[in-house]
Parts: C-alpha cells; structure tokens; sequence
C-alpha cells in the first residue's frame, strides 16, 4: 500500500514538472515572449553626434546605451557591458525615429479600386507590407488618421510582423454626403463594402455620432477623426461645404473627452475649421484654404495644425483631367504655401503629415515628403517636427496611449526608437529621402531592424 501511494506521488511529481516544462516551452516559443528576450538585449553606440529631437545644437562625441526598449544611459564614455551589441558609429548622427501624424496604413499603397473590390484579408496582407516598408524608411511611429489598421497593430505589437508603432483612429467617422461617404448619389442608405470592414464610417443626428465615436473606442482607437468639410478624392461633397452641425460636433468631442482623449478633423475652409475649433476640436487635418482669421483662432485655442506638403508637382496626385477631383487639387495646393507662412506667422503648433494615398510608388517617397518641408522651414525645424513637436501631438491620446513613454527624443528613459544617419540632416535635409542609402542604423522599441554600418 505504501509502495502505490509514494508511485502515485512521484507519478504526480513527473507529470507536474513535465506540465511546467511544457508551459514554458510555449511561452519561449511565443512571439510576445520572443520579442520580450529581444528587448531585453543591450546595444551600445559610440563616436555619436546626437540631433535629440528638441535641439538644434549637435552633442558631439557620445556614447548611448541602450537597455531593454529604453535609452538608459548618455554620456561622452559609457563602459561596454557584458554581451553587448557595440556599434562604432564613427562620428555619424544619431537621431530620433521619424514620425507621421497624417498616415494611412491601409490606404497607403492601395488603389481606390482595390480597396472597394478586394476582401479583408488580403487588404490587411498588402497593408502589413506597406507598414513593413514604411519601418524601413525610418518611420518608427504614426498616427493612423483613417481606416482599419487594428489587425495590423495587433500583429507588430506582438512582434508577429514588423512597422512602426501605430496610433489609430479608426473608421473616419462622417455625415451621408461626407468625406466618408462613398455610395453615388442614387445609392440607397446602406452600408457599403468599406463601412462594414471598418474602414471608413456614416453617422447622422447626434445619437448616431455618439454612438460611431464609442464603436472607434472600443476598437482601440486612441484619437477620433471626424470629417468637418469636403474632400478632394471624394466625388460628392465640394470643397466649399461644413460638415456636421454644431451640436454633432459637440458630441463626438464630448465623447471623446469622457475616453481622455481628443477630435482631429478632416476640414480646408474657415467656416468648417471655425466651427469645429469652437466645439473644441484639437487638430485640424489639411486647412489648405484657411485665411488669417481662422489660423489666429486656431493659435487662440492651442490647437494643432496637422499640414501636409502638398504641391501640385511632380508628386502630385493625377486625377483624370478637367475632372472635379482635378480642379480641387489645384485649389487646396494653390493654398499650401499661403497657410504654412501664416501658420508659422502666428505660432500655431504645427505638425508634419503626409497624408500618401492610393499609390505604392508614392509611399516610396515618404522621406522625400518631409524633405519639402524645406521650402518653409530650416532642416532643424522640419526634423524637429517630425520628431519631438509630432510626438507632442501623438501623445494627447492620454491614457489610450498604447505605448506609454517619450517619443520622439534621445533622452535617457525615452523609449529606444533611433536612426543613425551617414551624414547631417540638420544640414542637408535631403538625406532623409533616401533612406535606403543614408540610414545605416534603424532600431525601433530597442530593436534593430537595419544595420549596414561598416
């Protein structure tokens, strides 16, 4: 009898360590797991001259330690720890990851056709790429201000995929006849293809605005886009006309308020812009044909201005000529340079966005977009921009923050999202768009995902 009872007792040891071997066996072998033994490498930078994000003064002849996905130690000489990753830099520049508030992760690279025909997955598949890319380009962080990149967040936040840290909005939410509203003019009032794959969203009447608003949240967004004024790519609402009442307005902004978090708008015109600055948005999306009232209105109130380089140039969106899509483009670029003097003018807190759409060719030239920037602003302010100022307006999601700690800096504690580049993009700006050649080093959340240094 003893004997059976101590064999049942060991039987029962045995098969309780095999279950915890096996236990963490899957959790080594998991994707979160991986990425969580990766973050946990420590790589240290040498010879660095640091651009870091807030200053326009290079730190000449630094080290930086990086620990886990957090910058944990600048100095001019840091001792090498046991097992780390050194990366002789040799005098370039380290800087922080780049940022885009104005970014379309599914709508990037995909033609418009595409997008209304093609079923989910294999959007999400040829969005994944475009997110992928867009990492390789230096973009570490965006803020996706349209469509239905949550799988695709999911699936790099656990390190199944790479891209860059993604903010989303969710489905821009607009009123029938809106930038959102993609049926013909004699459709019946039924949801399309795209509203019920969560890429964009119809709501009328205050009840359906607040109810749109909270389907966002509980989607994970972490910031609200609502349509406030018509659109160039859509073909029924003209560019003259204000979208939503003052009362819809108010609401979606209530509701987002009551989540901690904020209401950036799709708008050009001042009545539109005006209007939506009164009910308390707080980033206004394009603003092409705003005049001088309305950017001093938009000073007032501290809200953001989330502008986009558009020139009717080489990089110009073709639409078919003499068409309506057409002459609306060449109004709202004949408007760009107007608004961004009068922006910097007043000192409205300006961000960077580039707000690429339908064009995998175009996506290439993301660091060529913020290159443009040239035109209006030094390298060290557009780089600031697309930096630290960006990742000011990234971060007023609060508490929806998906990726708590400072962006857009090389600061000690600041999470680990760097670029190292051959050469000096505070003094020549064009380097960033050419990233294949000129970012030798691209480390996202402490991860390096490129390294070419010699």
């Amino acid at each position: 009898m003893e004997f059976t009872t101590n064999r049942i007792i060991n039987m029962k040891r045995v098969w309780t360590i095999v279950f915890v071997v096996m236990i963490q066996l899957i959790v080594a072998f998991s994707p979160a797991y991986a990425q969580s033994a990766e973050l946990k490498k420590t790589i240290l930078f040498q010879q660095v001259r640091i651009f870091d994000g807030k200053n326009e003064k290079l730190a000449e002849g630094m080290s930086v330690l990086v620990e886990g996905n957090r910058i944990s130690k600048i100095a001019n000489a840091i001792p090498v720890p046991e097992g780390a990753t050194v990366i002789d830099a040799k005098g370039k520049v380290l800087m922080p990851g780049l940022t885009d508030v104005h970014w379309h992760v599914m709508f990037n690279s995909l033609s418009i056709p595409t997008l209304m025909v093609a079923d989910m997955g294999y959007l999400t598949i040829l969005g994944a790429k475009s997110a992928e890319e867009d990492l390789m380009r230096g973009f570490t962080t965006v803020r996706d201000v349209g469509g239905n990149p949550f799988g695709i967040k999911k699936a790099i936040d656990q390190g199944i995929i790479p891209g860059p840290r993604i903010y989303p909005s969710g489905p821009m939410i607009s009123q029938t006849s809106g930038h959102s509203d993609n049926r013909g003019p004699n459709e019946p009032d039924v949801p399309i293809y795209l509203e019920k794959i969560h890429m964009l969203a119809v709501a009328d009447g205050v009840p359906d605005v607040i109810t749109a608003v909270r389907q966002n949240l509980r989607m994970g967004a972490t910031q609200i886009k609502i349509s406030a004024g018509g659109g160039v790519s859509s073909n029924y609402d003209p560019l003259d006309v204000s979208q939503y009442t003052v009362d819809e307005m108010k609401a979606a902004v209530e509701v987002a308020k009551t989540w901690n978090t904020y209401v950036a708008i799709h708008a050009n015109t001042d009545a539109a812009i005006q209007m939506a600055l009164n009910a308390g948005v707080l980033s206004v999306e394009h603003g092409f044909l705003m005049n001088e009232d309305t950017i001093m209105l938009m000073a007032k109130k501290g809200a953001w201005f989330s502008m986009e380089p558009m020139l009717n140039d080489e990089d110009a969106i073709r639409f078919p000529a003499g068409s309506d899509n057409e002459r609306k483009w060449i109004q709202v670029t004949d408007g760009t340079d107007k608004v961004i003097k009068l922006a910097k003018e007043h000192k409205v807190k300006i961000a960077f966005g580039s707000d690429i759409l339908f064009d995998a060719e175009m996506g290439k030239k993301h660091g060529k977009m913020l290159a443009k920037l040239k035109r209006w602003f030094t390298p060290y302010e557009a780089l600031r921009m697309a930096t630290s100022d960006n990742a000011e307006l990234i971060k007023m999601c609060g508490p929806r923050d998906p990726y708590p700690g400072e962006l857009g800096v090389v600061k000690e504690g600041a999470l680990a999202d760097l670029i190292l580049v051959d050469g000096n993009p505070l003094e020549n700006l064009d380097l960033v768009a050419d990233p294949d050649k000129n970012f030798v080093v691209i480390m996202k959340d402490g991860k390096i995902y490129k390294n070419t240094v010699k």
